[in-house]
């Protein structure tokens, strides 16, 4: 009975593919640890500027009523309905753009955007702040997190 392998140049071809896809693996894998930094107000972290955020926002009559109480300006804000069966996602700065001021939301500011929804099968509104920081490759927006200055509005 024969026995037949594979020649040692296929090997040697199969294991420089495996070496070189792992490589690339953990080549992708390093950069996305490594996140370039945002920052804001003359060198400080923007995820630290985010737990300065002390905005306010009211649901009513279909019409959203954002209010900045805070001392940062809010360039957008990313807002997450949620109906029964899934959710949307809308941003302001952008959906809104000609009820949204264009510097964005600054300190004593108040914005009245009429969203046009019915509340009969929404349960949740999520509003998340937008801000606006300088990285190395210029400017760049960064969304807080829910847990650290999102606003919940419930139904």
């Amino acid at each position: 009975m024969k026995k037949r392998g594979i020649s040692p140049i296929i090997a040697t071809v199969l294991l420089i593919a495996i070496v070189i896809v792992i490589a690339i693996i953990l080549f992708l894998w390093f950069m996305n640890m490594s996140q370039e930094a945002i920052t804001k107000f003359e060198g400080t972290n923007i995820e630290l500027v985010c737990e300065d955020i002390d905005f306010n926002a009211e649901f009513h009559s279909g019409n959203l009523d954002i209010s900045n109480y805070g001392n940062v300006p809010i360039f957008s804000i990313k807002l997450k309905i949620y109906q029964t069966g899934g959710h949307e996602t809308k941003d302001l700065k952008e959906d809104y753009s000609s009820y949204w001021p264009s510097t964005g939301l600054n300190q004593g500011e108040t914005v009245l955007i009429p969203l046009g929804i019915v509340i009969t099968n929404i349960e949740e509104i999520v509003l998340n702040p937008v801000l606006i920081g300088v990285s190395e490759s210029g400017k760049k927006t960064y969304v807080c997190d829910k847990d650290q200055q999102g606003v919940s509005i419930q139904f």
